[in-house]
């Protein structure tokens, strides 16, 4: 008998799978419906490849749709911005565009039906006295005095809410549910608010607004949305769901589709994810920007140099789950660099520059050295570089004074220049503060290619750059935007921030290849990491990269990864 493989199905996809089997839904119609008042995150991204990820899986369709019920916050720049990050991490949603807005002459037929089956009531409550009447999660909840008002007259009220007649918070519509509810989502929730507001998309047309909790499930039965995924904090808003999709007849009873499912949010450690807490950075000008590559911001992502499938990478390692969980910024660091290895080329750059001359080279010559690309994936070829008289090392690679086990460049020492030649240090010289302005070596030309005939062995290896070839370069180098030791966030709630979380390095060398290097090309710089051309600011005429990552990490996958 052969041995068939057993897929492992997340509890979501065993829920789709069992609708199916029962009859609820032929086929699977899901959506991500993101608010466009500020830049997605990474915990936008899994629910995104969630959402993507079940429609592909079972040749369902795929929704994108703005839940734009909000126009205090609301701006066209988020809209186009969610829409460029959804694109491209790769979730296509085939021209299936919608805004909440699309649906608001439905939304308010929707509000009068439930008005005329005495279902909903127009309250006078201010919002403090409504949070009074609603009761606490062990006293039951009190009637609203205004829930007697008759139905015509609540049909008028309604009507003269939407002809502008009352002032912000003058009146609202509420559910009539159950006050007595243990669960306080059922407890009469508001329904409609006036809010006199230009809306992004339709002006002035409406001064009532329709709540999330209502909005949603009409949105999602109007587009014809089979399973409803959103993150746990909505688990106790979904009798409210269901129960405006039974009033409104877009569906018989719990069972039935549109169905919301509930999972775990994505946490990662030390990082801001808030809304508030970046707009505020943006603004105090701390950060350049929603897309500034130390936050965690899809946009701030791809700027700084991660790829849709390293990102797809985490979601997977992440999983779906019922529990909230937090995980390791490393963890996301881990999956770029799998995502990159293989396929960018190892280049050769300086980041903080001292000039070497090798005494005994031919002034004036120059050599084109064959480098392989990288040496794990034969398939990225070769380049050729430059090697001249003078060149850039880093100066971290040499010392005047060495300490034990140190074996790059010193007096006396012989050393190999990657791809190049072996080459000793026989002199230094220091300007007027003691700084090491320029070293003198003398080479082997027997060692071309970085071996030597005769068989000796060199301990050091260091990269270089030709000093009449390489371009210079602006390259930033990034840690955490929070001071990790003391936590995200100060008492009085402010955010620890790490004053070292940018270094800005002016006057690097990078080899020649680079050259034309163009926003959002990635490559490995050898022994440094891997970098990313900015795309905001890098010209022509000077590029700026991002480090992306260390080349290292202590972070191991947990052996059931």
């Amino acid at each position: 008998m052969e041995n068939e493989e057993v897929v492992s199905k997340n509890f979501i996809e065993q829920i789709i799978e069992k609708d199916i089997e029962e009859g609820h839904c032929q086929e699977i119609h899901t959506r991500f419906p993101p608010e466009p008042n500020g830049y997605l995150h990474i915990g936008h991204a899994k629910a995104i490849l969630l959402n993507y990820g079940l429609a592909q899986k079972y040749n369902g369709k795929f929704n994108l749709r703005f839940d734009d019920t909000n126009p205090t916050k609301e701006k066209t720049e988020f809209v186009e911005a969610i829409e460029n990050d959804i694109a491209w991490l790769g979730a296509d949603w085939e021209g299936r565009l919608f805004f909440a807005s699309d649906y608001f002459q439905e939304m308010y037929e929707g509000a009068v039906k439930l008005i005329k089956k005495g279902k909903a009531y127009v309250s006078d409550l201010t919002a403090e006295q409504i949070r009074e009447y609603r009761g606490t999660l062990t006293e039951p909840g009190k009637e609203d005095p205004y829930a007697k008002r008759s139905i015509e007259e609540n049909l008028q009220l309604f009507e003269d809410m939407k002809n502008g007649k009352f002032a912000d918070g003058e009146k609202v519509l509420r559910a009539r549910i159950d006050m007595a509810s243990s669960n306080i989502n059922m407890r009469d929730p508001v329904i409609y608010r006036v809010a006199h507001m230009t809306h992004h998309r339709t002006g002035d047309k409406w001064c009532i607004y329709p709540m999330y909790d209502y909005a949603h499930p009409i949105e999602d039965a109007i587009e014809g949305i089979t399973h409803s995924i959103c993150t746990l904090e909505f688990e106790d808003h979904r009798p409210l769901y269901d129960w405006v999709l039974i009033e409104l007849g877009y569906k018989k009873d719990a069972s039935g589709t549109p169905k919301q499912i509930e999972f775990a949010k994505l946490y990662l450690t030390n990082v801001v994810t808030g809304k508030r807490y970046i707009k505020r950075l943006v603004e105090e000008g701390i950060v350049d920007g929603w897309d500034d590559p130390r936050l965690v911001s899809i946009a701030a992502l791809r700027r700084r140099g991660f790829t849709p499938e390293s990102i797809k990478l985490f979601v997977d390692l992440c999983g779906v789950a019922k529990a909230n969980s937090s995980v390791d910024y490393a963890m996301l660091e881990y999956c770029i660099r799998e995502d990159l290895k293989l396929k960018k080329s190892r280049m050769m750059a300086v980041l903080d520059p001292v000039k070497v001359v090798i005494d005994n080279y031919p002034e004036g010559e120059v050599e084109y050295l064959e480098v392989a690309n990288n040496l794990e994936n034969e398939e990225l070829g070769s380049r050729t570089v430059p090697f001249t008289r003078e060149i850039y090392i880093d100066r971290e690679d040499f010392m005047e004074e060495p300490p034990k086990k140190y074996f790059r460049m010193f007096p006396g020492n012989e050393v190999r220049l990657m791809n190049a030649y072996f080459v000793t240090c026989n002199s230094f010289i220091k300007d007027e503060t003691g700084k090491v302005t320029e070293i003198h070596c003398t080479y082997d030309p027997a060692s071309r290619g970085g071996n030597s005939p005769d068989g000796r062995k060199v301990k050091g290896t260091i990269q270089w750059v030709s000093a009449e070839y390489g371009i210079k370069a602006e390259i930033r180098l990034y840690e955490n935007l929070i001071d990790e030791e003391k936590g995200v966030y100060n008492e009085d709630g402010s955010l620890n921030l790490n004053p070292n979380s940018l270094t800005v390095l002016k006057d690097c060398v990078v080899e020649s290849n680079l050259a034309g290097a163009k926003a959002y090309d990635s490559f490995q710089f050898v022994r440094q990491g891997f970098f990313c051309v900015d795309a905001k600011d890098s010209t022509e005429d000077h590029l700026v990269f991002n480090r992306i990552v260390s080349l290292k990490s202590s972070f191991k996958l947990p052996d059931n990864k």
